[in-house]
């Protein structure tokens, strides 16, 4: 029997300006897909050595001066570094705030920006809570003769408390065994729990869940993210809520989502696939400690 649905809200605004107005620790899972800036450029600048003796001292904490040095040095290697970083770092900050005390983060970017993110992130929070880096591989579309075709993405998976975050791997979805033959038939027969690997086709273009809007990730990843890391009535953000699939998946699996975007478009169709779901009234604040979610 499925969990009834439970209350998407849709705020089309700003998704920073919606952040710094939601309350401290109020979502168990937050997903960000944020986008995948693919024209940047990049340049390398050897680093002036340090001065003689002159050590820094490295420690790792949210926003220490381990984050500082980590950032300049990304600077002086690509001088285009800050574009990008400049948008997602205050992003990032405060959906480190939002996450409940047992809460997990998943960011999910391409072969571009996941090297940049998993250094920068593990000095802003604490190689501590670094959880997992999951590769989604499909095989879809054009592939190029001239270098090996990119077919996968990367999702970076961080937690606010190493000893307290929700983790439900018996929810999660089974996949088949590559080799059924080497497990018994009833091993065979139950499939195997998934690795940090999943394969998994991009949104078929026609099919149930198709709805046309061009970064649609597939209910399958969102799925797997929402069964592992959160509990039926927890509450879910997506702050870069796109066709609005983290909603559709966490609505129908009995979570309570919050979906931010500041695209006319993507509100449309997040109205259109999730009918039930309503627009927020948030008031913004001045200051990044306010409101409820509404």
């Amino acid at each position: 029997m499925s969990p009834e649905p439970r209350r998407v809200t849709i705020h089309q605004a700003d998704n920073l300006g919606v952040a710094r107005a939601l309350p401290d620790g109020a979502f168990t899972l937050i997903y960000l897909a944020p986008p995948f800036n693919t024209g940047r450029s990049r340049s390398h600048r050897p680093q002036a050595p340090a001065p003689s003796g002159a050590a820094e001292p490295v420690h790792a904490g949210f926003r220490g001066r381990e984050y500082a040095r980590v950032r300049g040095a990304l600077r002086e290697y690509d001088d285009r570094f800050d574009d990008y970083w400049s948008f997602l770092e205050p992003r990032l900050t405060e959906a480190w705030r939002l996450l409940a005390a047992d809460g997990t983060l998943y960011v999910h970017l391409d072969y571009r920006e996941a090297h940049y993110a998993k250094v920068l992130l593990d000095a802003v929070f604490g190689r501590d809570r670094f959880l997992n880096e999951l590769i989604w591989a499909y095989d879809y579309g054009a592939k190029t003769r001239r270098r090996w075709p990119t077919k996968h993405d990367t999702i970076l998976v961080y937690v606010k408390d190493p000893e307290r975050y929700w983790f439900d791997s018996d929810a999660v979805d089974r996949e088949p065994y590559m080799a059924p033959g080497l497990v018994t038939p009833d091993k065979a027969a139950r499939g195997k729990l998934p690795t940090d690997v999943w394969w998994h086709t991009i949104v078929p273009t026609t099919g149930r869940e198709r709805t046309g809007y061009p970064t649609q990730k597939p209910e399958g990843i969102l799925r797997r993210i929402v069964q592992a890391s959160s509990r039926p009535g927890d509450h879910v953000l997506d702050l870069f809520a796109g066709s609005g699939t983290t909603g559709a998946v966490a609505s129908a699996l009995g979570r309570h989502a919050t979906l931010v975007d500041d695209n006319p478009e993507a509100i449309r169709v997040m109205r259109e696939r999730i009918p039930h779901a309503h627009l927020g009234t948030l008031v913004m604040p001045r200051r990044a400690d306010a409101a409820g979610i509404v």
